[in-house]
């Protein structure tokens, strides 16, 4: 069974038996899921308790944290201090990872067909439409790239890889930054819209001559073919851990409120430009203390356990000085 059909049999994560742990509720990103899904079993197995995680998106996660539907939601558009102040959340950084273009392009295999982000930008704003285009032929010269128009494929629900992504299009290209912009949704000019990273990997493995953006994870497990990139320094990068590592290395989460940063566009020879982070929020009181304190537990046990399974999957875990420093705030902000 291939991995997005596992996923939408699936629909929530180790749901389990016992009727304390099922209260431990979660939703939001795609972004994260194969971790937290590969966490939540492990976590299971050593302890007994479940989480039940709905894989949405960041939009319809960070709705039902505010709604007080769930016990913790999951974005990777994080929130900015003022809207965490309002609401009464706390957010930190789970685990980094990063979003990667992808195709389905006959005789290409992964890694071969490189692009940067003034293209990118370009073919999402609808202005390249066919694969053989100068702007692309001139980054690709052995690759022989066919004729056909360029089938461009996106989120269809609000989302932090989206966030991310446009982000990412608004520093490279200065067209999308003045007409399109960034955001978990945007006014896309041109594109298929498909739900999750789920829907996006599974409607690029259908389509001949697509292009998408996934998180790492599916590209690899959906064996998708993902493009190289030229990074801010003028250098082609593949999407490697080492390459992410390398983009999150300027991270300075002491001094972001909130955590609130965005590894985009980052300097550096071997960084890859699309590197993001995944937050989880809570209420500072939450109604259900009991379950928010589980949650907690969880979240610590991945800290602690769980860095090995997440660079299996090619995601970052948090550096040990940030873990601390995210042990202080739960300390100091989430009543028990």
């Amino acid at each position: 069974m291939n991995f997005v059909r596992t996923i939408v049999a699936a629909g929530l994560i180790a749901a389990s038996t016992s009727a304390f742990a099922a209260d431990i509720t979660g939703a939001g990103a795609t972004f994260p899921f194969p971790i937290y899904s590969k966490w939540a079993d492990a976590y299971k197995k050593e302890t007994g308790n479940g989480l039940n995680y709905q894989s949405i998106g960041s939009g319809a996660g960070i709705k039902q944290i505010q709604a007080k539907t769930v016990t913790f939601g999951a974005t990777d558009a994080p929130l900015k201090h003022e809207t965490l102040e309002k609401d009464g959340l706390v957010q930190w950084p789970m685990v980094m990872g990063a979003i990667v273009p992808v195709v389905n392009l006959e005789g290409v295999k992964p890694g071969e067909l490189v692009l940067s982000g003034e293209v990118l930008g370009d073919i999402y704003l609808g202005k390249i439409k066919k694969w053989d285009d100068a702007a692309i032929a001139k980054l690709n010269p052995k690759l022989k790239l066919p004729a056909d128009a360029i089938t461009v494929v996106r989120r269809s629900d609000g989302s932090g890889t989206t966030f991310n992504f446009t982000d990412y299009l608004s520093k490279s290209n200065a067209e999308w930054k003045a007409k399109v912009g960034s955001g978990t949704a945007v006014e896309w000019p041109t594109g298929v819209g498909a739900k999750g990273n789920e829907g996006v990997a599974g409607n690029i493995g259908q389509t001949k001559n697509a292009i998408g953006y996934v998180e790492y994870a599916y590209a690899k497990q959906n064996k998708l073919t993902y493009a190289a990139m030229i990074n801010k320094a003028g250098k082609t990068v593949q999407p490697t851990i080492a390459a992410f590592q390398a983009a999150a290395s300027n991270a300075d989460w002491a001094k972001a409120p909130g955590y609130y940063v965005i590894l985009t566009d980052q300097p550096g020879d071997a960084s890859w430009p699309i590197t993001a982070a995944t937050f989880i929020l809570m209420h500072k009181d939450a109604t259900d203390k009991a379950a928010s304190q589980e949650a907690i537990k969880f979240f610590k046990w991945s800290f602690e356990k769980g860095a090995k399974m997440a660079e299996e999957l090619d995601y970052i875990p948090m550096p040990e000085s940030v873990v601390k420093l995210i042990e202080k705030t739960w300390s100091s902000e989430i009543k028990s």
